[in-house]
């Protein structure tokens, strides 16, 4: 490296700290070991000479290019694959050879044009072994500068547009060699050569090209002896070029952009992961948002269609109450005395019509309602775990826990509910009411008898009320009897026993109606509760994922903030930070 100014040395100080940070961010994230391993070592080629690399297809003549800059024949030259490592060229006061990894030699020369840049020579990008273009590939994020050569028979081929664009896409800077221009005819083929590929790398990389049309073989013969070849190569306005125009400054320049490209391009590469991976979530959001809303309408739903099922117990309790009133009306009056005077009658007949079943029919209502209830989960369950099914699959591996299975405790329902109805429903005693209804009719009948005791005995009074002349309105004692009877004692017993039967049932409905309402609520959230349950470790995985790749994408854009900033620095030296 040259020796850097404080404005430099500041500059570069900035840059080590945000590509060093970059790097732990993605070593964090998990990316991949090569763009880990691109950015450390563009990272250490900071304190490295200037890196001249250069590439290209095998054939092109990148040997003989390389041998004709350094004027001499040191690396060897064919018609088929002959560089099957990376080959580091360094200054050194004597030759030799070491081997730095499985893929990369260092040669030193005693070549004075090597004293400030290193020159690496690099296996063709379509050779036949694949691993040498998967080499070359590795290491043109190190370069400080790429010399792309091509062959002027073959020039700007599909595969080196291909691999143009992927070292475009690291940010470096590129010159295009046309080499064996001295297979040519004429100038103009030459020329005509030369717009083609200005004009496709311009479209393909949106960028003025430099090119220089060069002669490897003349250049270097002229080197070697006949120095008549020298113009006809063309091969001085390239060297000027790397000599010159490339001056300390200009590498300085290159040497700190290149990392920042590097880092650039990572930190664009996967912001761009993320953000696309953010979007995926975004949809899982939605499915988890309108899972939520599906989950309040079905809430919703379940406690109409529960009022529903309600009313039909409602009903049960409402026929009862309608039997009653028809049981007083029947026989509580005077026709009926010879009934109200037998207890058990009476008690039995109540019993059987108008309590009836009830508890049995509201008994299977209620096990009817768990039914519906415990379907309307599962199948609820089963539509959503089916309607999420993509994103489970998706994710599969990666989730902490699976999508629990949606098990409901009929059994427990049907004991808890199906007890408080029947504690409710029993609370009214068929048995106890029966028995008190028989009992105030009998001291009704004994009440009216007690009245008309002074007159006729009870005996006789039901004699008469019972024989023909109940009708005969000659009796002595008949009307007053049948007043007393039929429209004071009775009757009023008779709306009294209809007002109480009312209250009664409308208590036990009451009692029932709020009991079954607050415990089937309570069992319609609960069953919601188990149902998202269910599918929390899906829901917590997108919460966490959608975090996680936010963070990751901000702190990208915010490292891609800072490289934005010292790229501008760098390329304006007198700018201030």
């Amino acid at each position: 490296m040259v020796l850097l100014n404080q404005k430099h040395q500041e500059l570069l100080s900035r840059e080590r700290e945000v590509l060093n940070k970059l790097q732990l961010t993605l070593a964090e994230y998990g990316v991949q070991d090569q763009d880990q391993q691109a950015l450390q070592e563009s990272i250490h080629q900071l304190d490295d000479f200037f890196l001249l690399v250069v590439v290209g297809e095998f054939n092109a003549g990148k040997s003989a290019f390389i041998n004709a800059l350094l004027g001499d024949s040191i690396l060897k030259e064919g018609v088929t694959p002959t560089t099957t490592k990376v080959n580091i060229l360094r200054y050194g006061e004597k030759e030799g050879k070491s081997i730095l990894s499985e893929n990369i030699n260092s040669l030193t020369l005693p070549v004075p044009y090597l004293k400030e840049i290193s020159i690496v020579d690099t296996p063709g990008t379509n050779a036949v072994i694949r691993e040498h273009e998967e080499i070359t590939s590795l290491f043109v994020p190190r370069s400080d500068l790429i010399l792309f050569v091509t062959s002027a028979d073959r020039p700007y081929t599909e595969s080196e547009k291909t691999f143009l664009e992927a070292i475009r896409a690291w940010g470096k800077k590129v010159v295009l060699i046309i080499n064996k221009i001295d297979i040519l005819d004429s100038p103009q083929a030459l020329e005509k050569i030369q717009q083609f590929v200005a004009d496709n790398v311009k479209n393909a990389l949106n960028i003025e090209p430099v090119i220089f049309p060069v002669s490897s073989r003349l250049a270097l013969k002229a080197k070697k002896g006949e120095p008549s070849l020298w113009d006809e190569s063309r091969f001085e306005a390239l060297e000027t070029y790397i000599l010159e125009t490339l001056d300390e400054e200009s590498r300085l320049r290159l040497k700190l952009l290149n990392p920042l490209g590097v880092g650039k391009r990572l930190a664009n590469q996967y912001g761009e992961y993320y953000d696309s991976r953010l979007k995926l979530l975004y949809e899982d959001q939605g499915l988890i948002q309108d899972i939520e809303a599906q989950l309040e309408i079905f809430r919703k739903d379940m406690l109409e269609s529960f009022q529903l099922r309600m009313s039909e117990i409602t009903k049960i309790l409402l026929e009862m109450e309608q039997r009653g009133e028809d049981f007083f009306s029947e026989y509580i009056r005077l026709a009926r005395i010879f009934d109200l005077v037998k207890k058990e009658k009476i008690q039995a007949v109540y019993e059987k019509e108008v309590v009836a079943d009830v508890p049995d029919q509201i008994e299977k209502k209620v096990t009817g309602i768990i039914d519906w209830l415990v379907d309307s989960n599962l199948r609820q369950w089963q539509a959503i775990t089916d309607h999420i099914a993509e994103g489970r699959q998706k994710y599969k591996g990666r989730m902490v826990g699976d999508i629990g299975s949606f098990i409901y405790d009929r059994e427990r329902l049907i004991a808890s509910i199906r007890e408080e109805a029947s504690r409710v429903v029993k609370s009214y005693d068929k048995t106890r009411e029966a028995t008190e209804i028989a009992r105030r009719s009998q001291n009704a009948v004994a009440a009216t008898a007690a009245i008309s005791a002074g007159a006729v005995g009870l005996g006789t009074l039901v004699t008469i009320l019972a024989s023909t002349m109940a009708t005969d309105v000659t009796g002595i004692l008949l009307a007053g009897v049948m007043a007393a009877l039929g429209l004071f004692i009775i009757p009023t017993r008779r709306r009294n026993a209809k007002k109480e039967m009312r209250q009664k049932v409308k208590t036990m409905r009451d009692q029932l109606i709020s009991s079954l309402t607050d415990h089937f609520t309570q069992e319609i959230s609960r069953g919601l509760q188990d149902i998202w349950d269910t599918i929390t470790p899906y829901t917590r995985f997108i919460r966490a994922e959608s975090e996680k790749n936010q963070i990751a994408l901000q702190t990208l854009k915010s490292y891609l903030a800072d490289i934005a900033q010292l790229e501008s620095e760098i390329e304006s030296p007198d700018k201030k930070a």
